[in-house]
C-alpha cells in the first residue's frame, strides 16, 4: 500500500530530474551559472533598493474640511510707495473687511520703512495715534478743534456741558469727519492738528522711501480679495473705497505699486530643502507650488503711476501624509495649500493694453496691487508610501529569480546543442 501511494506521488512531480551519473556538466554551462547569479544578485539588490524608496502618490478628493482657518503668510516690498500711503485690507465674498489701517498695530503684520537705496529705516509707527495730543488739548473745556465744516458743530454752542460738544481733537478726529463725509483729506495741510502733531511733514518727508509689509492672518476659506491701494480705506452704502486724492495729486512724483514679492503662501511652509523636490513613480522630479510667487519681481519700466496689478490666484488646499518624523518634519500630517496664479496689469485711464494691442480696458478702477482669490472644492493629499509592498517585494524577487533561471536554461541547452552540431561536423 505505501508504495502504490508512493507511485501516485511520484507520477505528480513536475521536478523530474535525471540521475547524477548521466548528466553532463559543460564549461559553458558553468558561465551561463555565473552570469545568472550575478544578474540575480544584481536584479535582487535592486528591488532592495526600491522596496526602502519612498515616493509620493497624489489623490484629490472633495474638501470636507471648509471650517479649517487658511494660515495666510505675505512679505512684499514697494519701492515707490511710502509706508504712510500705503493701505491693506482683506475681503471676501461673505462680506467681512479687515481695515488693517484703523488697527493695524494689532493686526499682525508690520510694515518697515525703505529708502530709495533699499535700506530698511525702520519700523513703521501708526501717524495717527492719540497719544501725541496733550492733555490740555483732550480737555475739551479748554480746547475743541474744528472739523473744519466736516461735521456740523453749530450745536456745541447751545451745549453746557464740554463732553457733549461734537469736536476733532486730532487730526485722525479730522480724517475720519472727511472721510464720513466724504471729502478728499489731501496731505492735512493747513489743518492745525495735523501741522501741530507733524503729520503734514512727515507724510511730505517720506515721499521718496518704500515699504516693506510683512506678517500674517487666519482666513476663511472663501473666495475674496487681498488688496494694496493708497489712502485710507473706507466703506459705506456703495462698497469699499479708498482716499487717492493725495496719490492722485503726486503724479509727478513716480509713486506707483511697483513690487517684489518675497513669500506668498496660504499655509504652513514646507521646507524647500527637504520636501520642495519630490519624486514620483516614474521618477520625474516635480516642485511643490506652496508658494510659487515667491522672488516675482514686477518693476515697470513705464510710467505705472495710474496702473492697477492684477494677480488671478486659484488656491487648492493641499494635505501632506509623511510616513516618518524627522528633523525637518515635526508632524506627519500638514494641512497647507498649493495655488496657481496669472497675472495682469491694467491702466486705470483705460486704453490698449500694453502687453497685447488687440486688448482694449474700459476706463475705472483704483491704482493697486490686487490679489483676487478663488478656493477651489477639491483637495489634494499628497500621501508617502513605499514604492512597494511587501508582498510585491517578494513577488518580484520570485518573478526575478524564476526568470532568470528560466533564460538561462535556454540558454544553456543552445550551447550545448551547438556545441555538440560542431563537434559532429569535425568527426
Amino acid at each position: 500500500m505505501p508504495l502504490l501511494t508512493k507511485s501516485k506521488l511520484t507520477s505528480l512531480d513536475a521536478f523530474s530530474r535525471a540521475q547524477d551519473d548521466v548528466r553532463i556538466r559543460t564549461r559553458s554551462g558553468a558561465i551561463v551559472t555565473i552570469s545568472c547569479l550575478c544578474i540575480t544578485l544584481l536584479l535582487l539588490i535592486s528591488e532592495w533598493t526600491q522596496f526602502h524608496q519612498i515616493v509620493t502618490r497624489p489623490e484629490l478628493v472633495i474638501d470636507r474640511e471648509r471650517n479649517l482657518p487658511l494660515e495666510f503668510s505675505i512679505d512684499i516690498t514697494f519701492p515707490n510707495m511710502p509706508c504712510d500711503l500705503l493701505n491693506f485690507d482683506i475681503m471676501d465674498d461673505m462680506g467681512t473687511t479687515l481695515l488693517l489701517d484703523d488697527h493695524f498695530q494689532d493686526s499682525g503684520f508690520v510694515k518697515t520703512r525703505i529708502s530709495n537705496m533699499g535700506q530698511e529705516l525702520g519700523t513703521y509707527e501708526s501717524r495717527l495715534s492719540d497719544n501725541v495730543v496733550s492733555r490740555e488739548i483732550q480737555d475739551k473745556s479748554k480746547y475743541c478743534g474744528s472739523c473744519y465744516g466736516a461735521r456740523d458743530q453749530s450745536a456745541n454752542e447751545n451745549l453746557k456741558d464740554p463732553n457733549d460738544w461734537i469736536c476733532c481733537q486730532t487730526c485722525h478726529d479730522v480724517q475720519s469727519a472727511y472721510r464720513v463725509a466724504g471729502w478728499a483729506f489731501f496731505d492735512g495741510k493747513n489743518i492745525e492738528q495735523c501741522e501741530r502733531e507733524g503729520y503734514v511733514a512727515s507724510i511730505n518727508e517720506h515721499l521718496s522711501e518704500g515699504c516693506r509689509l510683512k506678517g500674517g492672518a487666519q482666513l476663511e476659506r472663501i473666495s475674496g480679495d487681498i488688496h494694496f491701494a493708497p489712502g485710507t480705506a473706507f466703506q459705506n452704502m456703495r462698497g469699499h473705497f479708498h482716499d487717492t486724492s493725495l496719490y492722485d495729486q503726486l503724479d509727478n512724483m513716480n509713486l506707483n505699486f511697483n513690487h517684489i514679492i518675497h513669500h506668498l503662501s496660504f499655509g504652513p511652509r514646507i521646507d524647500h530643502n527637504h520636501k520642495a523636490l519630490i519624486q514620483n513613480e516614474n521618477h520625474n522630479i516635480m516642485s511643490v507650488s506652496t508658494a510659487p510667487l515667491d522672488g516675482t519681481q514686477v518693476l515697470a519700466d513705464y510710467n505705472s503711476h495710474n496702473y492697477q496689478f492684477n494677480y488671478f490666484i486659484k488656491i487648492v488646499p493641499t494635505r501632506y501624509e509623511y510616513l516618518r518624523l524627522t528633523e525637518k518634519i515635526i508632524n506627519k500630517i500638514i494641512e497647507t495649500a498649493q495655488f496657481s496664479s496669472s497675472f495682469h496689469a491694467k491702466p486705470i485711464a483705460g486704453g490698449t493694453d500694453l502687453a497685447d494691442p488687440t486688448i482694449t480696458h474700459q476706463r475705472g478702477g483704483t491704482p493697486g496691487l490686487y490679489f483676487n482669490i478663488e478656493m477651489s472644492p477639491l483637495k489634494v493629499i499628497q500621501r508617502e508610501q513605499h514604492k512597494i509592498s511587501w508582498s510585491g517585494f517578494l513577488l518580484n524577487c520570485i518573478t526575478s529569480i524564476g526568470g532568470i533561471l528560466a533564460v538561462g536554461t535556454v540558454c544553456d541547452k543552445i550551447l550545448y546543442r551547438a556545441q555538440r552540431t560542431l563537434f559532429t561536423k569535425k568527426e
